[in-house]
C-alpha cells in the first residue's frame, strides 16, 4: 500500500489538520515507510508462533522485581475527613453532576 499526496491531503482534512504542501510531502515520505515495515512484519511466518500476554512471560525464569506489598503508613482517614463539608460511613460526598 503505497499513499499519494491527494490520499495525505484528504486524511489531512478528514482529521481537521491544517497541513502546508511542504509538510504533506514529508508525511507522505514517512506513511510510506510506516507502511513499508508493517508490510515487512506481515510477510514473516508466525505460524506456531504463541501470543504473549506480557513480554516478560517471553523471558522464563526472570522474575520481576515488585516491591513488597507492606503497610508503610497509618490509618489517616478520620484524619483526612475532617475537613471536609460532608462525610457519611466514611466516605466523601459530593454534589451531583450528573443528572
Amino acid at each position: 500500500m503505497s499513499l499519494t499526496p491527494v490520499d495525505i491531503n484528504r486524511l489531512a482534512h478528514l482529521a481537521r489538520l491544517g497541513l502546508k504542501p511542504d509538510e504533506c510531502a514529508g508525511f507522505c515520505t514517512q506513511l510510506n515507510e510506516f507502511f513499508e515495515i508493517v508490510e515487512k512484519m506481515r510477510a514473516i511466518d508466525t505460524t506456531g508462533v504463541l501470543p504473549l500476554a506480557h513480554p516478560v512471560d517471553a523471558m522464563g525464569e526472570i522474575a520481576l522485581r515488585l516491591c513488597d506489598d507492606t503497610v508503610s503508613e497509618f490509618n489517616q482517614l478520620e484524619a483526612n475527613q475532617r475537613s471536609a463539608p460532608a462525610v457519611e460511613d466514611g466516605l466523601f460526598l459530593v454534589p451531583k453532576v450528573i443528572e
